[in-house]
């Protein structure tokens, strides 16, 4: 089968899903939306798998130019696709993320209204989620970036007779809006400076900038490869959620649950991460940019997850997570360690899906409850969920032998060895966010799962276990987050020089080996005797930092929240000590006011000056009606020299006519 039109099929037949189930619902009935976007998005997995064969276990590399966009004197905007080692890396789990979340919905979505909108719009969104991945230039890239946001915004917006959920909606969209500016001024800087928008052709001119050039830019020196990175990189804080443009990531909580799984596992918060592992062959010439990126992801991964430690809803607090396992990732990029940000990024997926689609289980049986004081005690009504669960939650604490230990450990290990400015103080925050991610994590668990029911007697009457179209998903994502890490750790660890087997393939590879030479983070890391085999890395985990923190985390949450639950309350009050820092936590860290107070307040103010003082007093008050009071008052005083007597008329005769005499006798004379 031609690859062009298997490419072409990948793309388009989530699209298909979304016209079909958008504009002709009616036609398939409401009963057929389900059948036929599921087995759209199943065909562009298949391909994608038909795709990832030839990718990995032939070297081939796909390429397919359908037609030029737009064309310009010094520069060609075609839409061309490539399918190379790293996009069908993300092809493969935005399509399976994307198959899992819409079987998912036909259960938890069931009688609810606007059923076939939602269907068109997360059809959609794994359509621009794919032209984003799968483009080879900056022209899809931006495409797609900006598709996504505007399916997130609709998804977000889902409940729309909601005003917190029109509210959540706008605030991500013009929060991502913000990022957008960089990431279109940094699409424009690299235009100005290579003159393309392909990436290959951009990395190789990018590798022959002179970068002793230096260029002012809001009162700062760059560099132009580092401007370039760094604008870029904005883009990425806004869709990736990066403090401090995180604020719209938790307000997603207001969609439908299954789109809390596709936004925070695979699709719209990764794009971010995407984007630099990408534009690697840029960021490798920058050491300032790299830098930046890693500080700013150590960052949101521990001040993020210390947040969710005091969140009551089960949503918000996997939202949470979710931002700070978002910084794990950039710290990995950040520390030249791409192979490892994505290995995350896969493991991530999986056991992130799981820990959001057996949240909305357990949502489902609580009557659409989502406050964890009101839980308790459902393992023994809904065990498949609980072990699911706690499937998904030992991964994210990074415990062995589950996916997203060997992820994690690995990039904790890449912030230790780099050299890069500023990897000592993101090494320290990703090692406490060890400790957080373990605790929060199993807080959650235990206080949804164990301990006294504490839920109304109503509600435990009708507690039982989901349906199998919700648990199936469940079932799927939890043997993939216990067997992910074992299977691709070699391959996140095979240098990216000999890139046979490793995630990077030779179109990125390439340029990477110029800049980074043969000692890469990567290739450090696969050198030590340790990581030769993933139970090699599983038995040198009991000698490492981060497991005992993890492990201590663990025992900690079931003190506090199993047998002595008191402890947590105690310490949330201002007499303890803690209360303070509680306080500070659940507020989280007045950002939000702030951004309420400046950007909300005081534009509103601002609007308020330009009315009162602009359009009220200067322009009605003193362009117009003064204008017009002006001339009225004018006309007011010349009307009394017109009184209608003709002496006085006479008399205007007889001066003029003596000025007359006058001018003609002394002036023309």
């Amino acid at each position: 089968m031609d690859t062009d039109f298997i490419i072409a099929v990948i793309l388009l037949a989530p699209a298909l899903g979304a016209i079909l189930a958008g504009f002709f619902p009616k036609k398939i009935k409401l009963s057929g939306v389900n059948f036929v976007t599921i087995i759209l998005v199943g065909l562009s997995f298949v391909l994608s798998l038909m795709l990832a064969y030839g990718v990995f276990f032939q070297n081939q590399t796909f390429t397919a130019t359908y037609f030029d966009w737009a064309m310009f004197p010094s520069i060609g905007m075609k839409v061309s696709f490539t399918v190379d080692r790293l996009s069908v890396f993300m092809m493969l789990i935005v399509t399976f993320v994307s198959m899992l979340v819409h079987i998912y919905s036909m259960g938890y979505m069931r009688g609810e209204e606007g059923y076939a909108r939602f269907f068109a719009y997360i059809s959609g969104f794994t359509f621009a989620m794919l032209c984003l991945v799968m483009g080879n230039n900056f022209l899809l890239l931006f495409f797609g970036w900006e598709g996504v946001g505007l399916f997130s915004y609709l998804l977000i917006g889902f409940y729309f007779n909601k005003d917190s959920a029109n509210e959540a909606s706008l605030r991500a969209f013009i929060i991502n809006r913000v990022g957008d500016l960089g990431f279109l001024l940094g699409i424009g800087a690299v235009i100005y400076y290579t003159g393309s928008i392909d990436y290959n052709t951009v990395f190789t001119a990018v590798a022959n900038l002179d970068n002793t050039h230096m260029i002012s830019f809001l009162g700062m020196e760059f560099s132009p490869i580092t401007l370039m990175c760094v604008l870029l990189f904005i883009g990425a804080m806004g869709k990736s959620a990066q403090f401090p443009l995180h604020t719209w990531l938790e307000g997603s909580m207001e969609g439908p649950t299954p789109i809390s799984a596709l936004i925070h596992a695979a699709t719209m918060v990764t794009a971010g991460v995407f984007m630099v592992a990408r534009l690697s062959p840029m960021f490798i010439h920058s050491a300032t940019a790299l830098s930046f990126v890693m500080i700013i992801g150590a960052i949101t991964c521990l001040f993020m997850g210390l947040i969710a430690i005091v969140q009551m809803d089960i949503k918000r607090v996997i939202a949470y997570c979710t931002l700070s396992q978002l910084g794990y990732m950039m710290v990995a990029q950040g520390a030249s360690g791409f192979s490892i940000g994505m290995f995350h990024l896969m493991t991530h997926a999986m056991f992130k899906a799981l820990l959001f689609l057996a949240a909305g289980s357990v949502i489902v049986a609580m009557h659409h409850e989502q406050d964890m004081r009101k839980m308790g005690g459902l393992r023994k009504y809904m065990p498949i969920t609980y072990l699911c669960m706690i499937i998904g939650g030992w991964a994210l604490a990074a415990i062995p032998p589950l996916s997203g230990f060997f992820s994690k450990d690995l990039i904790i290990e890449a912030a230790q060895i780099t050299t890069l400015p500023g990897h000592e103080f993101a090494y320290y925050l990703v090692l406490a966010c060890a400790f957080v991610t373990s605790f929060y994590t199993f807080r959650m668990i235990f206080m949804t799962f164990h301990g006294k029911p504490r839920m109304d007697a109503h509600t435990r009457s009708h507690l039982k276990e989901s349906p199998m179209s919700i648990l199936i998903p469940l079932i799927v994502l939890a043997i993939a987050s216990i067997f992910a890490g074992m299977l691709f750790f070699e391959a996140a660890l095979t240098p990216n020089l000999n890139v046979h087997q490793g995630i990077f393939g030779d179109t990125v590879a390439q340029y990477i080996q110029p800049a980074l030479g043969n000692m890469t983070v990567v290739s450090a890391l696969a050198s030590e005797p340790f990581t030769k085999t993933p139970w090699d890395y599983i038995a040198h985990s009991v000698q490492t930092v981060p497991f005992w923190l993890a492990i201590i985390a663990l025992v900690m949450a079931y003190i506090f929240y199993v047998v002595a639950p008191s402890i947590p309350k105690y310490l949330s009050e201002v007499r303890s000590g803690f209360g303070i820092l509680h306080h500070i936590l659940v507020k989280k860290y007045f950002i939000d006011g702030l951004y309420e107070l400046v950007f909300v307040k005081g534009v509103i103010l601002l609007a308020k000056f330009f009315w009162v003082v602009i359009d009220i007093f200067l322009i009605d008050k003193v362009i117009v009606h003064g204008s017009a009071g002006a001339i009225y008052l004018t006309g007011k005083k010349l009307r009394k020299v017109q009184r209608g007597y003709i002496y006085d008329y006479a008399l205007v005769l007889l001066i003029g006519v003596i000025a007359l005499i006058i001018w003609l006798i002394f002036w023309v004379n």
